[in-house]
């Protein structure tokens, strides 16, 4: 069973009536987060070896040049929509905002019963991306990319872990969670192949390796 935290203090008896009920759902896959399917490891191999290998350069880099956490439905944004997807059980107000649900990170294994213990990771970075080819694209591209629900590019996860992870690529940072490795890249992989986005040569190294173990 995932571990389970809390940041709020809680009753001795609310806490364990709290833990009694998270056993019955967190027991198994079923409380992984909701990440689009990324494409098969061979498919993702066949993917990584058609990318351009580039240097790295960030010049001219802010994040208010891909707008994110737009509509998406009603009163719903990106953000708000992913934890919907996420988690499990989950409650929203009429402004959309989850006031109820749980949550398990595929990254480090925590499961969260509070929507502000999350973030919405941008599996590639949108420094990363930046770094590999988004530097040409227009607005509206970069807004597409930083809120694609589509391809396996937006997970709920611990906030410190996606704080943590910041921009940096796999040769630089991977999930504490080692059986989720295989997923991770092949959502990397597939992700910069959508978008046409370079890797560099430490980037390609570490996702080769883990794929072959795939």
């Amino acid at each position: 069973m995932p571990k389970v935290y809390a940041r709020r203090r809680l009753s001795i008896l609310a806490a364990f009536t709290g833990l009694i009920a998270l056993a019955g759902i967190f027991n198994g896959p079923a409380a992984s987060a909701a990440l689009p399917t990324p494409v098969s490891a061979a498919t993702a191999r066949t993917y990584l070896a058609s990318l351009t290998v580039a240097t790295e350069d960030r010049t001219g880099y802010d994040r208010d040049l891909f707008p994110h956490w737009i509509t998406i439905s009603g009163t719903c944004n990106t953000r708000e929509t992913v934890l919907k997807r996420d988690g499990t059980n989950v409650v929203t107000s009429s402004a959309c905002a989850a006031t109820s649900g749980t949550w398990y990170s595929v990254y480090d294994g925590a499961t969260w019963t509070a929507a502000s213990d999350l973030d919405i990771d941008h599996l590639v970075p949108l420094a990363e991306a930046w770094d590999s080819g988004a530097d040409s694209w227009t607005t509206a591209q970069r807004q597409a990319f930083a809120n694609d629900l589509t391809r396996p590019q937006l997970i709920a996860v611990t906030d410190n872990v996606n704080q943590s992870k910041s921009d940096q690529d796999p040769a630089e940072w991977m999930p504490s969670v080692s059986s989720y490795a295989c997923t991770y890249v092949r959502a990397w992989v597939q992700v910069k192949y959508y978008y046409d986005l370079s890797v560099d040569s430490a980037e390609k190294s570490k996702l080769s390796s883990v794929l072959s173990g795939c």
